[in-house]
């Protein structure tokens, strides 16, 4: 779509209300330099409402481009935790140039909200938030709520701090609205409030915002002083950006952050998947390997070849689903550090549970197919202790790595494969060699 075209679009939709996000659209087929351009046609209004719909690795490409009064513009009209996002993505020099359109009180701010890591409390938060001093009445804080509202993020909640800054309570709008003329805020508070340290990983921050269903979630130092409030839009991103992080390190692909998956070069995708792709390949090797130790058996009964694939499969199935569960667990809270042995254990008797049926369907198969029952007997077996295996596997590898802090994600996928394909051949071979003058 040209880019005047995209322009006369987003102008007259905006226009007729339709909301920004639902334009994003228009700009799939701009590249980069057609994004500057269209951000330098559109009104400054209607230029800040597309630049904020944007992700953050797309704004860091365009904002360094644009001219100073519209890129002060429209950094301006940016939530301060997008904007820190945003920075975080451009080189040093980009960043102070942009920074440098803004007062310095404002640099002052972004500079703190810089130095905490991206995926901690502090590094989503926002500080454009309400806090009010303890001994007000409703009226005077009604009062300044609304000098004070139309640059605070969100207004559900006020937040009680006291001389120190540091949070002592909570309030919603709808207690401020409900109560009478000359309550003080302090008798009307929530002193028990919910909040996370400025340090706290994303994820955890996620699960308290919906553990307590909250609209935002308070963030404080050490000390308990209110630094600024995680509002659940965020969570909802960072929800969405742990869930995706999971799904590509299930596939054996970690470094996604950032990406542009249908504009990265080929040479990145391939240095992105190849390792993961290799550490597969070693697996099948050793695998063979395990096949190339029992050639001998292998000739003697061919029909042992037949029922690799099958036994092979479901083991992986099983191996899959017992990991994806494991770690899907973990990162919703479902499964607690308390609960990891008695959930092993419980996968173990799930495992033997399917195993013990597939083996007795594939035993009869084999017995049918081949008129031995020592065949079906094997494969039987075979079937039984593979997929057992698998679903302690499964859960094993990534329960381990996570007691040791690492991703257990990380785990899933060519490294549950590889352990399961081997183990699993292993098991299969050793009962084959055990009723090999049965088999003949």
């Amino acid at each position: 779509m040209p880019v005047e075209h995209a322009h006369l679009v987003i102008s007259r939709e905006l226009k007729a209300g339709s909301y920004p996000g639902d334009l994003l659209g228009l700009l799939e087929e701009l590249d980069v330099e057609e994004k500057i351009d269209l951000m330098q046609r559109l009104s400054e209004t209607d230029a800040a409402l597309i630049f904020q719909e944007m992700e953050d690795f797309e704004q860091a490409a365009i904002l360094p481009h644009l001219d100073d009064e519209r890129a002060k513009i429209i950094f301006g009209s940016m939530a301060s935790d997008d904007a820190a996002d945003m920075l975080g993505e451009l080189a040093p020099e980009e960043a102070e140039q942009i920074l440098q359109l803004i007062d310095e009180d404002e640099r002052i701010d972004f500079g703190g909200l810089l130095r905490y890591p991206e995926d901690s409390a502090g590094g989503i938060m926002t500080t454009e938030f309400i806090s009010l001093p303890a001994d007000i009445a409703v009226e005077e804080a009604i009062s300044r709520l609304r000098e004070i509202a139309p640059e605070a993020e969100t207004i559900y909640y006020v937040y009680v701090v006291n001389n120190e800054g540091r949070l002592i309570g909570v309030l919603s709008l709808r207690d401020l609205i409900t109560s009478s003329d000359g309550t003080l805020l302090k008798n009307i508070m929530r002193s028990n409030v919910i909040s996370v340290n400025v340090g706290l990983d994303q994820e955890e921050v996620a699960r308290v915002v919906s553990k307590y269903d909250l609209l935002a979630v308070p963030v404080v130092d050490d000390q308990g002083r209110l630094l600024g409030i995680v509002t659940v839009d965020d969570v909802i991103d960072v929800m969405e950006q742990e869930a995706t992080e999971d799904i590509y390190r299930f596939a054996g692909v970690s470094e996604v952050e950032g990406m542009d998956l249908t504009e990265a070069s080929v040479n990145k995708i391939v240095r992105l998947r190849l390792p993961w792709l290799l550490i597969s390949m070693a697996g099948g090797i050793l695998a063979g390997s395990v096949i190339g130790v029992y050639e001998d058996t292998l000739h003697a009964i061919v029909m042992l070849a037949a029922f690799i694939p099958v036994i092979m499969d479901m083991g992986g199935n099983v191996g899959t689903q017992s990991s994806t569960i494991f770690v899907r667990g973990i990162a919703t809270g479902d499964i607690d550090s308390s609960e990891v042995w008695p959930y092993l254990y419980r996968e173990i008797q799930i495992g033997i549970a399917m195993g013990l049926i597939c083996g007795v369907l594939i035993s009869f198969v084999a017995y049918f197919w081949e008129g031995n029952p020592y065949l079906g007997l094997v494969v039987g077996i075979a079937m039984l202790s593979t997929i057992s295996v698998a679903a302690l596997i499964g859960t094993l590898v990534p329960m381990l790595c996570n007691m040791v802090n690492i991703d257990p994600a990380i785990t899933s996928g060519p490294f549950v494969t590889t352990i399961k394909d081997v183990i699993g051949l292993l098991i299969y071979f050793v009962i084959a060699s055990a009723f090999l003058e049965y088999l003949r």
